[in-house]
This record gives structure tokens, C-alpha cells and sequence, in this order.
């Protein structure tokens, strides 16, 4: 067989697999696939261009991060994040993010502010111009940037992790409260501004009410 392993006959090109993941998880992260909604083999096969080799493989990726369902019965369906994990999601950056600010008041660098006010202000133009899904995507940044800027990788290892799920969450919340844009980039620089001092209660305060508002809105 010239040294060819037969098992790597029916493995899908690695990019061919990943795009078929990225664009079924970005069809699922903009809602056009959206919760609950039942979708086939041929319907993405027609939607991708691709045999289902490879989205075969990008649906058991995507089922095992929890963004859909494969039943032999029912077909595939995108995932409704539940009440519960919502709840609990909430909770923990609730955890992390007091800690988060609470280490960085006072102690941010130059660069690192630079890169927060590019955010901000990528977040304001957002939310003038009303994109939902661009303005949840930057939101959702100007938390990662936090955590990453903590210096403890742990904390940042996990939010990257959630990252995905924190905008599916965002973007409902933007859903569901239409002036939420504005006041959460109001919130955002005044977290912020409130890092700048050595004051590590406020930051706290601002983060724990920033969060529990969106926590709220679903329970």
C-alpha cells in the first residue's frame, strides 16, 4: 500500500474541515442558524458546497462545545442555551471578573490602556451605528482584555473558552433591551476609569452590577 495508512483514506483535508466548522459555527453564533432550528446533512452540504465528510467531522466538534444536538431520530438541532447555564455562566464571570479588576486597580500599563480606549471606541462607534452583532463581539473583548491583561492565564484560559458562548449570550441581552448598547458601553468606561485609580471596590461594584443586569434579563 506504498506506506499509506488506510485509516487516513476517509479522513476529511484538515482545512477543508475547519472551514466547514468555522462557517456552520459562525452561521450558528449570527443566528442564521438559529436556536432550535432542525437542520440536515443535505441542507449544509447545499449551504457549504462540501461533501459531508467534512461536516461530519465539524458537526461532532461542534455538537461536543455544546452548539448543537445530533439525534439519529430528530436530525441535528442548534442548541437553546438553557435558563441554567445562562444562570451559571453569569455566576462565574461574576467570580472571575471581581477578581480580574480587583488586580488591575492601578496597575494597568500604558500599552494596555492604549488598547482598551482602541476598544472603547470601537464599542461607541458600535453602538451609534446600532450593530447588534459587532457591538456584542466587542463587548465581549473588552472582557477578555481584562483577564488577559490580569496576567493570570488560568482565568484568561477559561474565558477564551466561554468566549463563544459570552456573545450568544450578549447578543440576546442586546435582543431583548434595546438601549442596552449605550448604557453597557457607559458601563464599560466606567469600569474603566475606575481601574485608572487604586480604588479596588469600585471596579468591583461597577463589574458585579455590569454583569447581574444581563443575569437579570433572563431570570
Amino acid at each position: 500500500m506504498n506506506g499509506v495508512n488506510d485509516n487516513n483514506l476517509n479522513t476529511p483535508p484538515p482545512l477543508l474541515k475547519e472551514k466547514a466548522y468555522r462557517t456552520i459555527k459562525d452561521g450558528i453564533m449570527h443566528e442564521v442558524f438559529r436556536p432550535g432550528q432542525f437542520l440536515s446533512e443535505r441542507q449544509l452540504i447545499d449551504y457549504l458546497g462540501m461533501s459531508k465528510t467534512p461536516i461530519k467531522a465539524a458537526l461532532e466538534r461542534l455538537e461536543a462545545e455544546g452548539f448543537i444536538t445530533v439525534s439519529p431520530k430528530q436530525g441535528i438541532i442548534v442548541r437553546e442555551m438553557s435558563i441554567e447555564k445562562i444562570s451559571n455562566i453569569y455566576d462565574l464571570r461574576i467570580a472571575l471578573e471581581m477578581f480580574v479588576v480587583e488586580q488591575l486597580s492601578g496597575k494597568l500599563r500604558n500599552d494596555q490602556i492604549d488598547e482598551i480606549e482602541k476598544n472603547l471606541l470601537k464599542t461607541r462607534e458600535l453602538a451609534v451605528s446600532e450593530d447588534e452583532k459587532g457591538f456584542a463581539q466587542a463587548d465581549a473583548e473588552f472582557h477578555l482584555l481584562l483577564c488577559k491583561f490580569s496576567g493570570n492565564a488560568e482565568i484568561f484560559r477559561v474565558m477564551e473558552n466561554y468566549q463563544d458562548h459570552l456573545y450568544r449570550v450578549v447578543l440576546r441581552v442586546l435582543k431583548r433591551d434595546s438601549g442596552r448598547m449605550n448604557s453597557s458601553y457607559v458601563d464599560h468606561v466606567g469600569i474603566f476609569e475606575s481601574l485608572l485609580t487604586n480604588d479596588s471596590e469600585q471596579p468591583q461594584k461597577l463589574m458585579k452590577e455590569h454583569i447581574l443586569y444581563g443575569k437579570r434579563l433572563f431570570l
